[in-house]
């Protein structure tokens, strides 16, 4: 990775269409047979979401922002147990941090 974001600035990154119009109906084009579209959340988290990938970040450890690419699935859980978020949502968010650091 030659200049990676931070976990804080990719949060903010994708907070900037959190709960806008536009972004949900275009996440609504995303959702499955149930109706829910976690996928597209990278790209327009509700503001619940938002809330809630704002609370893991908060209480990780430096240690974990800093290598939040390389946390394991038992990690990204605990983290989302202590939160008390959707551990689903959160590894999605990592994820996505995850990928879009390779790409740099």
């Amino acid at each position: 990775m030659k200049n990676p974001i931070s976990l804080e600035q990719y949060l903010e990154l994708i907070s900037t269409n959190a709960g806008d119009q536009y972004g949900q109906k275009i996440r609504g084009c995303f959702t499955d047979n149930n109706g829910q579209s976690e996928l597209a959340m990278l790209e327009s988290p509700t503001n619940a979401e938002l809330r809630q990938l704002r609370t893991a970040v908060a209480i990780m450890t430096p240690k974990e922002k800093q290598n939040a690419a390389q946390l394991t699935d038992e990690q990204i859980e605990r983290i989302a147990k202590d939160a008390q978020i959707d551990p689903a949502n959160f590894a999605i968010f990592i994820n996505g941090y995850t990928l879009l650091n390779r790409k740099h």
